[in-house]
């Protein structure tokens, strides 16, 4: 079978699986998931209210997924997230945190793009965009 056999939303949802779990195994050793590791690196630049990173977060949390309050409570308990008149940001172990799992998350997206050049991973985001803006159109037009 060749993978153009499959439609595109057969792979997508194939990788999106292979992805969770692939992450969710390498940030297991830091007994975090990829919600926890998505919300340190949306904090990591600029401190973010709950609603703000929910946003930002959106596509990431299905129905019955961990919440962005559970997320920021496990990292607060830690002692790598603080919040200051609503807004979250990492604190300096949470910054010590964040660079180790970076490293691990970083191994992954090589293995992920093990044999692509970055024209590769550029000409596939730029076509996916393109999708999603098409079906957006569509739905705003309907």
């Amino acid at each position: 079978m060749e993978p153009t056999d499959r439609p595109i939303g057969y792979w997508l949802k194939h990788l999106d699986g292979l992805l969770e779990s692939t992450l969710d195994g390498a940030l297991a050793g830091h007994a975090l998931s990829r919600r926890h590791w998505q919300a340190m690196n949306a904090i990591r630049d600029a401190p973010l209210t709950a609603d703000a990173l929910r946003d930002a977060l959106r596509p990431f949390w299905g129905e019955g997924a961990i919440t962005i309050e559970d997320v920021l409570g496990d990292l607060a308990e830690r002692g790598w997230v603080a919040e200051d008149d609503g807004r979250y940001a990492l604190t300096e172990p949470g910054r010590t945190a964040h660079a180790a799992v970076a490293e691990r998350v970083g191994e992954t997206r090589r293995a992920v793009l093990d044999g692509l050049t970055e024209q590769d991973y550029v000409a596939t985001v730029r076509t996916l965009s393109r999708m999603a803006s098409n079906l957006e159109r569509r739905a705003v037009a309907s």
